[in-house]
């Protein structure tokens, strides 16, 4: 039985020579390399576009966090910020920069609105 064993194995492997067979290894690591790479690309990518967003944020802009709340930032510190809720302006929550997940610029318009106003001029 080994014989056999020995003898299918050898057959196999006669047409692949050790060259042939690290040429094939390396190929698949620098494919699964760059299938990493690639995505880690896209992971800085938008990692740059929150850090730029925070940089820009300023007093009296509204807010999104992370948890689905809008509102309205009121004080800013290095890793912190305190945003109001509501409307009644007692609801104040200091939270971290992190929280935030999308900012809208005091005095801009909202997006809809941007586009009612491009059918309009039509």
């Amino acid at each position: 039985m080994g014989i056999l064993l020995s003898g299918t194995a050898d057959a196999a492997n006669a047409g692949m020579s050790p060259m042939n067979t690290v040429v094939y290894i390396v190929v698949w690591i620098v494919a699964i390399v760059a299938m990493f790479w690639l995505m880690g690309g896209s992971q800085r990518k938008e990692q740059k576009r929150i850090n730029a967003m925070l940089a820009e944020m300023q007093i009296g802009d509204s807010v999104l966090t992370t948890s689905g709340f809008y509102g309205m930032i009121i004080d800013i510190t290095d890793d912190t910020v305190i945003v109001e809720f509501g409307s009644n302006k007692n609801c104040r929550i200091p939270m971290s920069k992190s929280a935030i997940a999308q900012i809208e610029k005091a005095g801009a318009p909202a997006p809809a609105e941007d586009k009612k106003e491009k059918k309009k001029e039509k």
